[in-house]
């Protein structure tokens, strides 16, 4: 298992080497704050069978987040032929890089207004060979519910590009928890937010 870029590094340090992490990966943050959004809007402008999704049909976030997942992963793949395809394998990511593994990604999407899951296998390292890597990038999508934005169609709230390890997930105690979620500390500085870009304030006028 390769060493982590994390290895030894204070809490402090986080932040800097997500950064070089980032800038490293060869499909950067707009590309990919581009593909969600296009994706997004795709899903609106689909139909199951004859019904539109957002006007006669409204998917549970369930369903959403398995269709804005497919799609961003086909969409990026599409744009990098030859170097990522849509994992298939066992031991593939979601986006998987075929010239080099560790550029691989996985997708994370919920309806949660700023956190991410995931199943509580996550949180245990690499069982054997053939068995996809917890370790890597990640891209973390956070979406509206329909239910709580009606008569509105439900948007992408934020956009994050980082990179997790199996440790940062914490599983949930109890024997029947099958879910896994991060600290506040990996939120803070493993993942970046793309979207939406922050702000700057504008120099007040002296006229």
């Amino acid at each position: 298992m390769p060493i982590s870029p994390y290895a030894g590094k204070h809490v402090s340090e986080w932040s800097d080497i997500t950064d070089t992490l980032i800038s490293n990966h060869t499909i950067k943050p707009d590309e990919i704050v581009k593909t969600v959004l296009k994706s997004w809007n795709d899903i609106f402008n689909s139909k199951i069978g004859s019904f539109l999704i957002g006007k006669e049909i409204e998917p549970n976030p369930q369903i959403m987040s398995f269709l804005l997942h497919e799609l961003v992963a086909h969409y990026l793949s599409l744009k990098h032929l030859g170097i990522y395809k849509v994992g298939t394998g066992k031991s593939e990511k979601d986006i998987h890089c075929i010239t080099d593994n560790s550029l691989s990604i996985e997708i994370k999407g919920s309806s949660h207004p700023n956190q991410i899951f995931a199943n509580r296998s996550y949180a245990q390292p690499q069982s054997g060979k053939g068995q996809k890597d917890k370790n890597g990038y990640y891209i973390a999508i956070n979406f509206e519910k329909f239910k709580d934005v009606k008569p509105n169609l439900p948007k992408i709230l934020m956009i994050r590009f980082g990179y997790l390890e199996h440790t940062d997930w914490i599983a949930q105690g109890a024997a029947t928890g099958q879910q896994a979620r991060l600290s506040t500390n990996v939120y803070n500085y493993k993942l970046k937010k793309i979207y939406p870009k922050k702000v700057l304030a504008t120099e007040p006028s002296n006229s």
